[in-house]
């Protein structure tokens, strides 16, 4: 068994966070700030993207992985990591352009709710039922 499918979206996701990454650095360097966000409100809303990134995407990334080893089918990873990493472009994108509600915003949080709802449900039915 190996983790393709897994891999391939670890790696959309890991170029998403270098960009990401890099985003804050450009601001870091425009602001001239090296700690915090320096009260500057484009350089906050790139932490907090990025922040959000780091925090929803380990946890899809492990139970994407447990799903695959485990044998879920490869339609349903491909469709939770597809759906998961537009979600976190769309996030991303919303975040960037208000920092209050927005359509993007929404959609990126529920592509990540759904996406670890769904993966959990997956690795329960697997361990208790194959």
């Amino acid at each position: 068994m190996t983790l393709s499918i897994t891999g391939l979206y670890l790696s959309l996701l890991g170029l998403l966070y270098i960009v990401l990454a890099v985003r804050i650095i450009k601001l870091r360097f425009r602001f001239q700030t090296g700690i915090g966000d320096g009260g500057h409100e484009p350089l906050a809303q790139a932490i907090r993207v990025h922040g959000n990134f780091a925090e929803y995407t380990p946890i899809v990334c492990l139970l994407l992985a447990c799903a695959e080893i485990n044998g879920s089918g490869q339609m349903l990873l491909h469709v939770i990591g597809g759906a998961f990493f537009i979600g976190r472009v769309l996030h991303s994108i919303g975040i960037t352009h208000s920092i209050g509600p927005s359509k993007f915003r929404t959609l990126g949080m529920l592509s990540s709710f759904i996406s670890i709802i769904v993966l959990a449900i997956e690795n329960i039915r697997l361990f208790m039922f194959v």
